[in-house]
């Protein structure tokens, strides 16, 4: 999760800028989604309320709760059948199998971390799990893999008319099969798929964010959005007295964090690439420019820019903690694991004096394994009234 599991690499400009001095374009952004009371930015982010996300929890957890009602085994709790109008649909068993386990294996080879982590989930969720990270893999390689210099929105389109159909009962190929019977089996609501389409379409057009306001947008719609996918999957405990809104913020606030320390971590990789993914008027507030970015030089000015940056993102990840132990237990130690190791990288980065440079960040295998039974003692905790 993404998520509430991180389950989103950092999506990257295809497009060249031209010169330093290019023009700044401007950002695709839907006319639902307002900017007007966003006066504490550089701290919080946009609003839960002015992202317009509500009605996807509203969705979500009505059928939800509608599922509880009609069944009587409590290991059904966080599931809905037939969810979608897709109960009609029935696929051969084999055949839906085999499309998990492709599913597996992608997400094996391509995120070794978040798999070892989706491995302590229960069976059922660890496929739905699979089959979302699979679907935001394959969205992310229209604009940054082989074929990223054909992309336009006609591409773009055709990618979302194939999401409707998914969520219509109509799968294209056997990777879309493994979200169809996901989205049949679990509450989950179409607009955050969309939403991430968007977040490609802004990576297509825009290669600077002059504002952390701007950031903050484009890390919801390529990685917050992960979370909102999630919660459906990873449930939520039946003890547990928190608002639902309140979970899905946390979850929103976890795939913000994940992905502003997939950009601190890479600053360096993107700088080779003429891609600076941090705001410009704070970079400009440290006397700092894009030009200081790809000399690869660690000032005092550089180190002080990047003590504030990891501060903010360890607000995300502070804010997510809120929701984290809320979850069903089943699925907290995974979560909590990916929300622990994600700070290390942060840690990893003032280990190397602020370096991410000529550095990369990371976290060996042996503290991630020294990790785990931290996350579990979180795991374990009841959960608290917030």
């Amino acid at each position: 999760m993404c998520t509430t599991i991180s389950i989103s690499a950092k999506f990257t400009c295809t497009r060249t800028c031209k010169s330093k001095y290019q023009k700044k374009q401007k950002m695709l952004i839907p006319a639902a989604v307002p900017f007007k009371h966003c006066t504490e930015l550089p701290k919080n982010g946009i609003s839960f309320t002015d992202l317009r996300l509500d009605e996807i929890v509203d969705r979500q957890s009505r059928q939800a709760n509608n599922n509880l009602l009609s069944t009587s085994s409590s290991s059904a709790k966080g599931l809905i059948s037939n969810y979608n109008n897709n109960q009609k649909i029935v696929f051969n068993p084999r055949f839906l199998d085999e499309a998990y386990e492709r599913c597996r294996n992608i997400c094996a080879a391509y995120a070794k971390t978040f798999y070892l982590g989706t491995l302590l989930m229960t069976e059922e969720r660890q496929k739905a799990i699979w089959s979302i990270y699979v679907w935001c893999r394959r969205t992310d390689e229209l604009v940054d893999g082989p074929n990223a210099p054909h992309m336009n929105d006609a591409v773009l389109d055709r990618w979302q008319e194939r999401l409707e159909n998914i969520f219509s009962g109509c799968p294209y190929d056997m990777l879309d099969t493994a979200l169809t019977d996901t989205v049949k089996k679990f509450p989950i609501d179409i607009k955050p798929f969309k939403d991430m389409i968007q977040g490609m379409r802004m990576d297509t057009r825009k290669c600077r964010y002059q504002t952390f306001e701007e950031l903050y947008l484009y890390c919801y719609y390529v990685a917050g959005t992960v979370g909102l996918m999630s919660v459906p999957v990873v449930g939520v405990a039946s003890e547990s007295l928190t608002k639902i809104h309140n979970i899905y913020e946390a979850a929103l606030n976890l795939g913000i964090g994940n992905q502003l320390t997939n950009i601190l971590r890479d600053v360096g990789e993107d700088a080779l690439r003429g891609r600076v993914y941090l705001p410009q008027d704070e970079l400009a507030q440290f006397g700092l420019r894009d030009e200081d970015v790809y000399s690869r030089t660690v000032s005092d000015k550089w180190r002080e820019f990047m003590k504030q940056q990891i501060t903010r993102a360890r607000f995300f990840f502070s804010k997510a903690e809120e929701g984290a132990s809320q979850l069903d237990a089943a699925s907290r130690w995974p979560v909590w694991t990916s929300l622990l190791l994600y700070r290390e990288i942060l840690d990893a980065i003032e280990d190397n004096n602020y370096d991410n440079l000529t550095k990369r960040a990371y976290v060996g295998r042996t503290k991630k394994f020294l990790m785990l039974p931290l996350a579990y003692s979180r795991a374990v905790s009841e959960p608290k009234i917030t």
